[in-house]
């Protein structure tokens, strides 16, 4: 019989996995994923209310849910729930926020805001599960979901754009110190996806156009488009697969 080579498992089961930004939109379709394929899910995120409904319809789904409240904005507080309830071997990092405005009109409260969440709160929970992962001598994957802006501009962008270049920066940054430890670590790039938060885009007829025009395949982004790519960096398949980006974004950034 030939020696053919085996794909590796996409099967999570036995892995413990933290999404933040877990109750609605790219985190919700992200714990799903992960659920889906076997891993024990903890939700993150600051509605209390919110984690513990989702958590419950995913346990009747027989999925693997849990709930943890926090606000990733405040750091220390984060860092102790992470280390009290860790370690995780899988981090989804998509807790996000966007204020856009044409630069010149962009104010510092806008500016600390966006900062604070996409940039410092990424930062320091993903610091975080790496800290358990690390002193618990685990291997694990640590996932930041970035922007199609994390690798171009966009008018009315400017200061997400910063926020996640920023991201593409540390994340290639740990990979290199957590490399040698099996940590490996990746963003996940996605256009525009269509939920509730970017509902109103889509209501505007000549941003839709805007998007739909640099999108080559013609189609806005749905969730489902992200979950593949989630469960495929979070699994054994990736597992030479460290300080990159993972483009879901149409061919958007192929120009």
């Amino acid at each position: 019989m030939p020696d053919f080579p085996r794909t590796p498992t996409f099967d999570l089961s036995g892995k413990r996995a933290l999404v933040a930004g877990a109750t609605s939109g790219i985190g919700l379709a992200c714990a799903v994923a992960l659920a889906e394929h076997g891993a024990d899910v903890t939700l993150a995120a600051r509605n209390r209310d919110k984690l513990v409904e989702l958590a419950d319809q995913m346990t009747a789904e027989n999925w693997m849910a849990r709930t943890l409240p926090v606000d990733v904005s405040d750091v220390d507080a984060t860092a102790k729930a992470v280390g009290d309830h860790g370690p995780f071997d899988i981090l989804v990092n998509s807790a996000g926020q966007a204020r856009h405005s044409l630069a010149i009109d962009t104010t510092p409260e806008d500016f600390d805001a966006v900062l604070d969440i996409n940039l410092r709160g990424a930062y320091f929970v993903t610091q975080a599960v790496a800290k358990g992962l690390l002193a618990a001598g685990l291997p694990g994957s640590l996932i930041n979901i970035s922007s199609q802006m994390a690798h171009v501009g966009g008018r009315e962008r400017a200061v997400y754009c910063a926020s996640k270049f920023a991201v593409e920066g540390f994340t290639k940054a740990m990979a290199l110190e957590f490399g040698p430890s099996r940590i490996r670590i990746n963003t996940i790039c996605p256009t525009f996806i269509l939920t509730a938060l970017t509902q109103s885009t889509f209501d505007n007829p000549e941003k839709r156009s805007w998007v739909l025009e640099k999108i080559k395949l013609g189609r806005i982004g749905e969730v489902e488009d992200i979950m593949g790519a989630v469960v495929y960096l979070a699994s054994d398949a990736s597992a030479l697969v460290t300080g990159t980006s993972l483009m879901i974004d149409g061919g958007w950034t192929a120009d």
